[in-house]
């Protein structure tokens, strides 16, 4: 299948440690963007040919706010997550995860693949 005109953004957030600021754990943190980055690129090197343009971008921060964030600013079409399965007898426990707060938040549908 090719597509034509679409864009495709490869999206990684990486968790800030809380109360710490960026230049105490700047080399740390600089491995990870790296990390990302680079696994990011892998994944957009498989949609080549597909008529996609495609963007990686990793960035610091909160990652529920960091999506919203980016998918607001970027007018974003759809937002897709890999989720864990909820247990439902956990009443309430899995109602923090990533993706239930990008699903309440994000201003565009999001589709949660498990």
């Amino acid at each position: 299948m090719r597509l034509r005109g679409g864009r495709l953004t490869l999206f990684h957030a990486i968790e800030t440690i809380t109360g710490a600021s960026y230049d105490e754990f700047r080399s740390f943190y600089r491995e990870l963007e790296g990390r990302a980055a680079r696994h990011l690129e892998g994944l957009a090197v498989r949609c080549e040919g597909a008529g996609l343009h495609v963007q990686c971008t990793v960035v610091l921060g909160r990652p529920a706010e960091e999506i919203v964030r980016f998918a607001s600013e970027e007018q974003v079409d759809l937002i897709v997550l890999a989720s864990h399965r909820v247990d439902g007898a956990s009443s309430g426990r899995d109602w923090g995860t990533l993706s239930y707060k990008v699903g309440v938040l994000a201003p565009c549908p999001v589709l949660l693949v498990k």
